[in-house]
């Protein structure tokens, strides 16, 4: 075991050394291996110590930003992965006194923000993080998320999502320049909110990525957090890719194009709405330029949608992936995905690919998926009961009689591929029993279940539903 006088690095070294990374043995409180100077210790400057520290477990491969990502290392689909996120009690109260502000009381069932989201993401705080005997230093560490962060803090469960920045913090502390965890700067542990399955986060970004589009690669990990009274298991969460990190790096050709959060009434692209500030950009932050977006709804809104629907189907693919928006919309119907795109104004991106000179419609958020849902349900197949001008990206290309063929095509390909019914229910029987035991294990307090038969009862509902769509499908095209 390594001595190290840094007051930080000595509790890592005890926690890593004293516990096991499968079983976390409790450490006894008489280690007499473990040696220190009280003197030296007392002396020490505690801004000295958290600074002053050798990343001993860095190497080319695991944190540097030379390695390129390593996809079957991290988002391995027939694994259900560990890691560990090691805060110090000062850090995390600092967290969790931001959120009591943001969102109120833990627990309260209401407070600031009850209803509204937040308009601020929580802080950021430096963390360790351990995968596999490995130790990645000061990570930027923050609770993320709207309404899945919002209610889960308010009901008392803090199995919370997390925001991972791994050199977050190289400013201040120089050693993780360019620190990565096996090539990816950021990553999203999300905490499968609202969904007993535990499946619908990593299933749906399967079969959107199974279908040819573009999307975040996904992965089942266990999370435990220990700050300050040893390691706690926070639940089962799935780990998924950020589009403004690898996504775009690794799925596009060029990087370099305008990267789009939408979020907001500008998102519905509705006419009238447009407002540079909720066409959130993640690329490009600082250049002024929002021609692209501006473009498309004027382009959409057009006259000539009416009049000479040819010309206006020429001028709108010259700056949008309708193409790629068919097949998405097709995919996002046919599944059921109510929290995006012609229900809420969020949870998608849109990127300029700069080797087309179009908008591509990137799909993000899938924890909702895979049901009827809420605020009125998934949309139906044929659109109806769709307010076009509210949702005209959805409404205009289905009253395209160009489009809709387009569109009807996409439907039957999804469930003849992407969203075969016996594809899905052997891919719900392999993940339902990979993740049972860690999901059913999640205790009071971290865990959306109330009971372990929820989990099953989950699955056996998934189940149920690739059948009735694969059924909705049908029906509809025929």
């Amino acid at each position: 075991m390594k001595i190290i006088k840094n007051g930080i690095n000595l509790l890592f070294v005890v926690f890593m050394s004293c516990t096991s990374m499968l079983t976390f043995n409790s450490c006894s409180e008489d280690d007499s291996s473990i040696t220190t100077n009280p003197d030296e210790a007392a002396d020490e400057n505690e801004v000295t110590d958290d600074v002053n520290f050798e990343a001993t477990d860095w190497t080319t491969q695991t944190h540097s930003n030379d390695a390129d990502p390593n996809f079957d290392e991290v988002f391995e689909d027939n694994a259900v992965k560990r890691l560990d996120i090691v805060i110090t009690e000062d850090r995390w109260q600092s967290m969790l006194d931001d959120m009591t502000g943001l969102y109120g009381t833990f627990g309260a069932g209401g407070g600031p923000g009850s209803g509204d989201f937040a308009e601020e993401d929580p802080i950021f705080v430096p963390a360790e993080v351990f995968y596999e005997d490995k130790q990645w230093y000061r990570v930027g560490v923050r609770f993320k998320g709207n309404s899945s962060l919002q209610s889960s803090w308010q009901n008392g469960i803090l199995k919370l999502s997390f925001k991972l920045d791994f050199d977050e913090f190289e400013d201040d502390y120089p050693q993780i320049d360019n620190q990565r965890f096996y090539g990816f700067k950021k990553l999203s542990l999300k905490n499968n909110f609202d969904d007993k399955s535990m499946l619908r986060e990593k299933v749906a970004a399967d079969v959107f990525r199974s279908a040819g589009l573009v999307g975040s690669h996904t992965a089942f990990y266990t999370l435990y957090v220990d700050y300050g009274d040893g390691p706690l298991y926070f639940g089962l969460y799935t780990l998924v890719e950020e589009v403004d990190d690898t996504v775009i790096d690794t799925q596009f050709s060029d990087n370099d194009g305008n990267l789009y959060k939408p979020d907001g009434d500008a998102a519905s692209f509705a006419e009238g709405t447009y407002n540079e500030d909720e066409y959130v950009k993640k690329t490009n932050e600082d250049e002024a330029d929002f021609s692209d977006v501006e473009s498309l709804l004027a382009i959409l809104h057009d006259d000539l949608r009416t009049t000479d629907s040819s010309t206006w189907r020429t001028n709108l693919e010259a700056v949008f992936d309708t193409d790629v928006f068919l097949k998405y919309l097709a995919v996002n119907t046919v599944i059921q995905n109510w929290d995006t795109y012609g229900r809420m104004t969020h949870n998608y991106f849109l990127y300029n690919n700069p080797d087309t000179g179009k908008l591509t419609w990137i799909p993000w958020d899938n924890n909702e998926a895979l049901q009827h849902g809420k605020m009125g349900g998934s949309l139906p197949l044929d659109f109806s009961g769709l307010n076009t001008s509210e949702w005209p990206l959805i409404g205009y290309l289905y009253q395209d009689e160009v489009y809709k063929a387009q569109y009807d095509a996409y439907l039957q390909e999804v469930i003849d591929g992407a969203f075969n019914s016996s594809t899905m229910q052997s891919m719900y029987a392999t993940y339902s029993a990979l993740i049972e035991p860690y999901a059913i294990s999640e205790v009071s307090g971290y865990t959306f279940l109330n009971s372990s038969s929820d989990f099953q009862v989950a699955v056996n509902e998934l189940n149920a539903h690739v059948l009735e769509r694969a059924t909705a499908v049908s029906n509809y095209l025929n």
